[in-house]
């Protein structure tokens, strides 16, 4: 009484082999996509008192006239590295601007500094919310266009 008996065993059989062959073809696909990715991977690593930039993001839904994305601020600093915490962490030396942020971010945040003064901007002018995101403000109105309609 407490035996169950399948019906048809040859269909079982037939999915079985059907998900042994889903699992091969999904194993052949990751390490092929592994093999395109792996090349373009870099390990990145920091020394204690390189310089950094730290990237910043505008707050989403707000648009600078316009979409000129080659125009934002992707990155603020150059920060000392006090520390290396664990593998993927760092701890900077934030100044006094910054100090409602915590000192320790990921190393994916943080971008090798150049030795470039142009290439640094100033954080003065930058009023980072929380979560590194800020909001862009219009400074100056450099061209202006009147459209006349004709009817």
């Amino acid at each position: 009484m407490g035996e169950r008996k399948y019906q048809c065993p040859e269909v079982v059989q037939r999915t079985n082999e059907t998900i042994e062959k889903i699992r091969d073809r999904m194993l052949a696909y990751q390490s092929r996509q592994k093999s395109y990715a792996n090349p373009k991977r870099r390990d990145i690593e920091f020394q204690i008192g390189d310089y950094v930039f730290l990237r910043v993001s505008p707050l989403r839904g707000v648009k600078w006239f316009g979409n000129k994305a080659k125009l934002k601020p992707m990155f603020v600093g150059a920060f000392e590295i006090l520390e290396r915490i664990g593998q993927v962490a760092y701890r900077l030396d934030l100044p006094s601007a910054l100090s409602g942020f915590h000192n320790v971010f990921h190393i994916l945040m943080l971008q090798k500094y150049i030795s470039d003064v142009t290439h640094v901007l100033s954080n003065d002018d930058l009023e980072l919310h929380i979560g590194l995101s800020y909001e862009e403000r219009q400074v100056q109105i450099l061209d202006r266009k009147n459209k006349v309609r004709l009817n």
